[in-house]
């Protein structure tokens, strides 16, 4: 089978679902299919083995052009072509890339008209060349943002196009009007184009089937899987021996007797892993440390914080440091920054406990699924795909999102309590090898393109 992979590509930023993608086509690769992954928008940052190809599918200087500037849509094949170039446009998102929907609102539309819009061109040379050079037997696009492809793709090429479901409704929740209800009654259109939806959580996909006004049975659920290499199964705090096992004919890892590591009279160490911006609640941990240190209830403790940081959310970050200095925490806190796949889980094994209190509904929980594969319990609201994702690992605590105090009682709690911590770390470590895996990811995703090439 040849399965054509069609990934946004985020400039400069490591995006889960670029990460999550690669992950995912290099695993079917593994399982003997023929992948061919093309970005789209810009080129992809991993922190795996990149496996796109060096071609966009549609560049984004190209689409920026075409929905700015009429006149461009009648430029000549060639020119079109050199602004094409993964490198150029890799330069050009270093200064001019955007991935917020307040900049957006105008694109996602033009994406959404696919072709019968601005685009139109674009989405004709992409149609091109899949049709003339690779001849696919299924397109699996990233997101749904990219709905506007799947029925001049479908119709061109008679294959099925099929979606994941990534979290869009916190980006078109944020686009400014008119826009957006342009683009949710185009994306509602534009849905029923698809042959299917892979939503990466239960919660996800009842959601989004009402949101987009599709079947709930159009949607399949296929929880993510890790690339678990490098993360090891004896590192970490709270790390557990490892063993090996084979489970449903994949090659699971599988687990031995527990290795208890003694807890030792240094500080505990909270991370947060994601984003750095408000959406992602950073600040509501850093005021519930300051709450539980007023109130006599923290134990020694460091902070570190690791992720992304965009140029307009370094004045937010900017904040919650003095926040600190005025607080005399200043000296317990440290951001490392962006991190590549060696570095992220460096830091991910130093931690004692992973905190990651998201304001928005999370639709994968990614890093979760990091920390946990180094042995280590999260503390995390009680909403999204999170609450899955402790009900079948119990690999640390929900806490109500709707009162500040919850969370303060949590962490206390998860820092307190070695041995509590250190089992919601072994139940979470084993779960993650033995089923959040790249490899059962792949299984079931051959088993539904199987499905829908044969209706």
């Amino acid at each position: 089978m040849k399965i054509v992979h069609l990934i946004a590509g985020a400039g400069p930023m490591y995006c889960g679902s670029c990460m999550h993608g690669n992950t995912l086509a290099a695993s079917l690769r593994k399982a003997g299919a023929e992948v061919i992954l093309a970005p789209v928008y810009t080129p992809l940052r991993t922190d795996e083995e990149n496996i796109s190809i060096d071609r966009l599918a549609m560049g984004g200087i190209n689409v920026y052009l075409d929905e700015s500037l009429p006149l461009w849509r009648w430029m000549p094949p060639l020119v079109r072509r050199q602004l094409d170039r993964p490198s150029l446009v890799s330069w050009a998102a270093r200064f001019g890339s955007s991935t917020r929907p307040q900049q957006l609102g105008r694109l996602a539309v033009a994406m959404f008209h696919g072709e019968n819009g601005p685009l139109k061109s674009e989405v004709q040379r992409l149609i091109d060349w899949l049709q003339a050079e690779i001849q696919p037997d299924i397109v699996h696009l990233s997101n749904v943002m990219l709905a506007g492809l799947a029925r001049p793709l479908s119709q061109r090429l008679g294959v099925p196009v099929i979606a994941t479901l990534s979290g869009e409704d916190s980006f078109l929740e944020k686009l400014p009007p008119p826009f957006y209800a342009q683009a949710r009654s185009e994306l509602r259109t534009r849905a029923v184009d698809l042959s299917g939806l892979v939503a990466l959580c239960g919660y996800y996909a009842d959601f989004m089937s009402e949101y987009l006004a599709v079947p709930r049975e159009k949607i399949d659920v296929i929880r993510p899987g890790l690339n678990l290499e490098g993360y090891g199964g004896e590192s970490g705090p709270w790390a557990v021996g490892r063993g090996q096992n084979e489970g449903n004919g994949l090659n699971f890892v599988g687990w031995a007797e527990p290795r208890r590591v003694p807890p030792n009279n240094r500080p505990k160490t909270i991370g947060f892993l994601s984003r750095v911006c408000a959406d992602k609640g950073l600040h509501l941990l850093i005021e519930s440390l300051h709450a539980m240190r007023e109130t006599g209830n923290l134990p020694p403790y460091r902070l570190r914080v690791a992720g992304y940081l965009d140029r307009p959310d370094r004045a937010y970050l900017d904040e919650l440091q003095k926040r600190l200095a005025a607080w005399g925490m200043a000296d317990r806190y440290e951001y490392v920054g962006e991190l590549d796949r060696p570095g992220k889980i460096a830091f991910l094994q130093s931690l004692d406990v992973l905190c990651l209190p998201s304001l928005i509904r999370e639709s994968k929980g990614l890093p979760v699924l990091e920390a946990w594969a180094c042995g280590v319990p999260a503390v995390l609201p009680d909403q999204g795909a999170f609450t899955e994702m402790i009900a079948d690992t119990s690999g640390g605590l929900l806490y109500d999102p709707q009162h500040p105090e919850a969370l303060s009682e949590a962490l206390g709690r998860m820092l307190r309590d070695d041995a509590f911590a250190w089992e919601c770390g072994r139940l979470a470590q084993r779960a993650v090898h033995s089923r959040y895996t790249s490899q059962r990811e792949s299984h079931e995703m051959l088993a539904l393109y199987e499905r829908l090439s044969h209706k």
